[in-house]
């Protein structure tokens, strides 16, 4: 690596060949994913230090190319659309974009039908439109470039973390600042109004490569505020989530690290269970029975790429959701 920057997201952006066509975003996804080795190990620290003569090497995903797409018929709900943009208030169960375990279905193979050739990035980019995601079985507002100057101009928001980005999200137990527990967390903090602070690294789990884990000396750094919006007697409350920066499963991740899993998370909520002594046993068995994590992308604010409009969309909670928390309201 010589005449390359000392740490590694830099060195690899400035000397991977053009023809290669990864961004550096792109890059630093593939460092945090574990994508990227140094004599056989994985190195998901972006800041490494690297040396002239070393050898990295890059595993990349097989790429799904965009004339082997296919449009198909999906229906969406459309909450604004123009001629750079478009923003999508996406169902639970539906994944964003193609992978080899996914290869239909998808909000791009939907897209593709709505938008025909609009999209950006069509003619090669493996992800057309799609500068951000959220989780397959999460639910609420996605915003999506139909040109390229919307998609640059989006992708640039989204790294300075200037888009608004709130959840509302049904957890086990109530964050409580005067919890000696909470407290005494590593890198968890209360803000004036019972706002509660989580700053930690997230990167892959060692083990489990679909997993994300709380890290301290690797990773990427993460920052999740929330407030208690209800209480449902202390066993499970009603959150709003906002995110400082926006990494893999971040919100999943730290409300368990705090120890108030998402209620219907089967991957980071753990084996809580509400009682049947406090909700009744109806109550209970919707939520512990819960299919998914009860997580809705709910406000999504940012400014519009091309006019400079300031746009903000809500998104109501999906019925589940809804249902879910007049169970535990009670009669």
């Amino acid at each position: 690596m010589a005449d390359a920057p000392a740490r590694l997201d830099k060195a690899l952006a400035e000397l991977m060949p053009e023809e290669a066509a990864l961004s550096r975003s792109r890059l630093m996804k593939m460092i945090d994913e574990g994508d990227v080795f140094l004599d056989g190990q994985a190195v998901t620290n972006p800041k490494a230090k690297v040396a002239q003569g070393q050898v990295y090497a890059l595993r990349l995903a097989p790429a799904v190319e965009l004339e082997h797409l296919e449009a198909e018929d999906i229906p969406l709900t459309v909450v604004w659309e123009d001629a750079d943009l478009i923003v999508i208030d996406k169902p639970a169960g539906m994944v964003v974009h193609p992978a080899p375990g996914t290869p239909s279905g998808t909000l791009v193979n939907a897209l593709l039908h709505h938008c025909g050739d609009t999209l950006s990035g069509i003619g090669g980019e493996r992800r057309p439109g799609i500068v951000h995601r959220i989780d397959k079985d999460t639910t609420g507002l996605l915003v999506v470039a139909k040109s390229d100057r919307a998609h640059h101009g989006l992708a640039a928001q989204f790294e300075t973390h200037t888009v608004n980005r709130h959840y509302l999200a049904v957890v086990h137990g109530r964050p409580d600042a005067y919890d000696p527990r909470l407290r005494g967390l590593r890198g968890v903090s209360f803000e004036q109004g019972g706002i509660v602070k989580i700053a930690t690294h997230l990167a892959r789990h060692k083990t489990d490569r679909q997993r994300q884990a709380v890290v301290w000396n690797e990773g990427r750094h993460a920052i999740t505020r929330a407030r208690v919006i209800e209480d449902f007697k202390g066993a499970a409350s009603l959150m709003e989530c906002w995110l400082e920066t926006g990494r893999t499963h971040q919100i999943r991740v730290h409300m368990a690290y705090a120890g108030h899993g998402l209620i219907g998370d089967q991957t980071y909520g753990g084996k809580r269970r509400l009682p049947e002594k406090l909700f009744g046993p109806l109550a209970a068995d919707l939520a512990n029975s819960f299919p998914r994590q009860a997580l809705h992308a709910a406000t999504l604010g940012f400014e519009h790429p091309v006019t400079g409009e300031e746009l903000e969309f809500e998104s109501p909670l999906p019925a589940d959701m809804a249902g879910l928390l007049d169970a535990l309201r009670g009669p």
